[in-house]
């Protein structure tokens, strides 16, 4: 599998393209704006779009899903907690702080520990609340990668200021689902740098 990162949107989101390189099928995880340039990528690459996944339903992580959704008939992948907040533009965000009302219903709801099944290629569902209460990371075992969304960050971990987050909850997903992970995991977050979970385990003060 091989990983791309583009960076779009007025908070510099980063969106990860996933790609089979066996078969040219490709997943598309966190869509924050611009759906064109994401979708040049593909063309671009020759690539076929089999899923659209979601870390959680902030309004930066979900603005190109409409656009894309309709050119590509692809599903949208989310975890069923995030249901309620994906259709809510007061709490999606999209409306305060990007000025642009949207509510999404996700076409397939995941649960903890499913394997999501896509593109030929296999990723697992790791339910981190905290941030909203839906939120979710999905591991690549095979390739020892996680895209953590906005749980995890590079010596920092999630806002919980905004509705239906909490810091208590958001350290307790980290510690339970993605400490117990390899040491050597690439994480892929939302925002600013890569990092490993190495190093958070050592350097992170939100988990120390």
């Amino acid at each position: 599998m091989q990983i791309q990162c583009y960076t779009l949107g007025s908070v510099g989101t980063h969106c990860y393209i996933l790609i089979n390189e066996k078969t040219d099928e490709a997943l598309l995880v966190d869509p924050a704006d611009r759906p064109e340039v994401l979708s040049e990528k593909l063309t671009g690459q020759g690539l076929t779009l089999r899923g659209i996944l979601l870390t959680h339903g902030h309004g930066d992580h979900i603005m190109a899903v409409p656009g894309l959704r309709e050119k590509y008939q692809a599903p949208v992948l989310a975890h069923e907690a995030e249901a309620p907040l994906l259709s809510d533009p007061g709490l999606n965000l999209s409306r305060s702080l990007f000025g642009t009302p949207l509510s999404l219903k996700a076409d397939r709801l995941l649960k903890d520990g499913e394997l999501v099944k896509l593109a030929g290629l296999s990723l697992k569902v790791l339910f981190t609340p905290g941030h909203t209460p839906g939120g979710c990371c999905y591991y690549a075992e095979e390739e020892h990668a996680l895209l953590s969304g906005d749980t995890l960050f590079c010596a920092s971990i999630g806002r919980t200021d905004f509705p239906g987050g909490s810091m208590r909850t958001l350290v307790a997903s980290i510690r339970e689902k993605l400490m117990p992970l390899p040491d050597d995991t690439k994480v892929y977050p939302g925002h600013a740098e890569f990092t490993t979970l190495g190093q958070e385990r050592a350097y992170n003060p939100y988990l120390q």
